[in-house]
Formats: C-alpha cells, structure tokens, sequence
C-alpha cells in the first residue's frame, strides 16, 4: 500500500522494552523509528554512493512530533519518509508513521537537519550533488 506524496518506507514493528507503564510506545520511542526511518531513507537514496556524503554531518536542530493515536506492543509500523525543503545549510524531513494493517496515520514527524562544518563550528553548505539525489530537480 502507498501513501501519497511519498516514495520510500519502511516497516518497523513495536517491541516490549518500547512500551511503558500503559502499555503504548513511551513518547521518546518515536524519535527513535524516525532516525531509523531516515537513515533507511538515506541509505535507499545511495547518498553514500556520493564522494561529498563522507563530508556531512548533519545534526538535528529542530524535531517536532504530532501525535495522533498511540503505537501498542506488536504493532507493525510503516515509515513512510521524504524530503520537504533543502535551504542552503539546512534540510526538512517529513515522517509519517501509520500502522501497517489498518494505513491510519498516527504520528507526524518533522526534523530540520543542519549540516554542520566540525572543525569551524558553523553550519556548512548542503552539495549539490546530495541535493539533487535528495530533491530530484535540485
């Protein structure tokens, strides 16, 4: 099944230590699927393919997370990932995560990643050529 506006997923499914005392995912544990999203996401576009990916450090600078109706113990989550904007320095990345069976939307996550230069401290330019393999087009 597809979802809209998006390209790529991938399937998780929720695991024991993930659950709190209510038994739904704790909240930080979105976090987590969407960092496990995107890094399938990056690898599914070949950006480490690219000679200017060993250059990047992208470093979160921004995460907000919409909840709209809680993951449970042994729920199949489908990932669904792209990207939204690409600034000069800076990147917006879309998560959707919608339960695998039913398709329903439970939680929408937005990180703004800035790619940052480690040795002078700054944010750094965003290639070119991860650009165009990130937003086909440029």
């Amino acid at each position: 099944m597809g979802r809209e506006g998006f390209g790529f997923s991938t399937r998780l499914r929720v695991r024991y230590s993930e659950i709190d005392g209510q038994r739904v995912v704790f909240n930080s544990r979105y976090l987590e699927y969407a960092d496990v999203a995107i890094s399938e996401y990056w690898r599914w576009l070949g950006l480490a393919d690219l000679p200017e990916w060993r250059g990047i450090e992208f470093h979160v600078a921004r995460a907000t997370v919409d909840f709209k109706a809680p993951f449970r113990y042994d729920d199949e989550i489908d990932a669904w990932v792209r990207t939204d904007r690409i600034g000069n320095s800076s990147l917006t990345s879309r998560v959707e995560l919608c339960h695998a069976q039913t398709g329903a939307l439970h939680t929408v996550i937005e990180l703004v990643y800035v790619n940052v230069d480690l040795d002078a401290g700054t944010s750094s330019p965003v290639p070119p050529a991860i650009r165009a393999r990130m937003l086909p087009g440029g």
